[in-house]
């Protein structure tokens, strides 16, 4: 009898903004930004950025919109994906200790459940970044 993996690919969201951006253009943001790759928000399954915007009031609202998990990781967790960022920032760098929010989280929080890969590189808005990867099981 064959035993189906335990779960599918998984599509989540890493997230960069600036002190006081707000849900609406996070949500701006993400919407342009799956809906041209075939996507939609239900497809999504978390949200991730980088812990200094833990308190972020824009962020935590969209999660709480979209009713999404949202998880923070350092600086120096997130520093481990530089090798496969698309855009290294010498500012986000200089602000945050990594050289890309956006596209770090999102392999990081893919990563936990598997090999994480970007399938939308960062986008980026007036005062906010996105981008998606994939987590694919790793299969036993």
């Amino acid at each position: 009898m064959n035993v189906p993996d335990q779960a599918g690919p998984t599509l989540v969201v890493g997230l960069g903004c600036q002190r006081g951006c707000s849900a609406a253009e996070l949500l701006d943001l993400i919407e342009y930004s799956v809906q041209h790759q075939g996507l939609r928000i239900p497809d999504i399954s978390a949200l991730a950025s980088i812990d200094l915007k833990s308190q972020e009031p824009g962020l935590l609202e969209l999660a709480r919109q979209l009713g999404l998990p949202l998880r923070f990781f350092s600086a120096e967790e997130l520093a481990v994906y530089e090798a496969q960022l698309s855009h290294c920032s010498q500012i986000a760098f200089e602000r945050t200790g990594c050289y890309g929010v956006a596209e770090s989280a999102a392999l990081a929080l893919a990563s936990l459940s598997g090999t994480a890969e970007l399938v939308i590189t960062r986008q980026k808005a007036p005062h906010a970044t996105f981008a998606l990867a994939i987590s694919q099981p790793v299969s036993r």
